[in-house]
C-alpha cells in the first residue's frame, strides 16, 4: 500500500497528497485556515445558539483536522457536540503522527486530543471529553445508513475532478435527507454545476466568505 505524501500548505500547516488520486486533502493555500473558515466559522459558530447541543456529520475523516477543530470548539465554547464521520481509507499512525496541527495551532491538551481522535475505535461511539462524542464509521458512503439527523454536514470529499460520483444528485439527495430542518451543509466547492445540483435536490444555496485562494463556499 502506497502512503500519502505529507505536504506543507501556504499557512504552514500540513496536508496530504493522495497517492492514487493525485489530489490534496486540503487547499494548498492553507489547510488549517480552510478548515477554520469553511467548517468552524461558517458552520459551528454560525449555528451555535444558547448552548444547545450540536450534531455534526463529516464526509471523510481524512487527517482528522476538521474533527479536531470541532473538538476544540466544543471545549472552548462549552457546547456539547455529537460527531459522526465516515472514512473508507483511514491514514496510518505513521502518517498522522507526523502532522503538525497541534504544533502550529496549540490549545490546552491539543496534542492529546488529536491523538485520541485517531486512536478512537472505528464503528463505535467514543467519549473524548464531557462535551465531545465521536463515532468513526469505516465504510463506503454507499453503505452508510443512519436514522440520525444532523445540524451540520461537513462535505469534505475529494474534488469533483477526482471522485465525480460523490458530487452527483443521488449522493447530494442522500446528504439532504440527513439534515435536520434548518441544518447546514458546508463545503469548499463553489462550482456552478455543483450549486445547480444542490438546488435540484432541495438545498437553498448561499455563497459565503471563503478561505484564502477560494472565492466562496456553501
Amino acid at each position: 500500500m502506497i502512503s500519502p505524501e505529507i505536504m506543507i500548505t501556504a499557512d504552514g500547516s500540513h496536508t496530504l497528497l493522495h497517492p492514487i488520486l493525485k489530489t490534496t486533502y486540503h487547499s494548498i493555500h492553507g489547510a488549517l485556515k480552510e478548515s477554520q473558515v469553511v467548517f468552524i466559522e461558517n458552520g459551528l459558530q454560525a449555528i451555535n445558539k444558547n448552548g444547545i447541543p450540536i450534531s455534526v456529520f463529516e464526509f471523510g475523516f481524512g487527517t482528522g483536522l476538521n474533527a479536531w477543530l470541532s473538538l476544540e470548539f466544543a471545549l472552548t465554547e462549552k457546547i456539547a457536540i455529537e460527531y459522526t464521520v465516515i472514512e473508507i481509507d483511514p491514514i496510518t499512525e505513521s502518517i498522522w503522527s507526523q502532522l503538525n496541527y497541534p504544533i502550529i495551532h496549540p490549545f490546552p491538551n491539543g496534542k492529546y486530543y488529536f491523538d485520541q481522535l485517531h486512536h478512537a475505535q472505528w464503528n463505535q461511539r467514543s467519549t473524548l471529553s464531557d462535551s465531545f462524542n465521536i463515532e468513526k464509521r469505516k465504510l463506503d458512503w454507499r453503505e452508510f445508513n443512519t436514522s440520525s439527523k444532523f445540524d451540520l454536514i461537513y462535505f469534505d470529499a475529494f474534488a469533483p475532478e477526482s471522485q465525480a460520483e460523490l458530487w452527483l444528485e443521488d449522493s447530494l439527495k442522500k446528504l439532504y435527507d440527513l439534515l435536520k430542518p434548518g441544518g447546514l451543509l458546508l463545503t469548499y466547492c463553489a462550482k456552478g454545476i455543483f450549486k445547480r445540483r444542490l438546488k435540484s435536490v432541495g438545498f437553498q444555496v448561499e455563497s459565503l466568505k471563503g478561505p484564502p485562494g477560494k472565492k466562496r463556499n456553501h
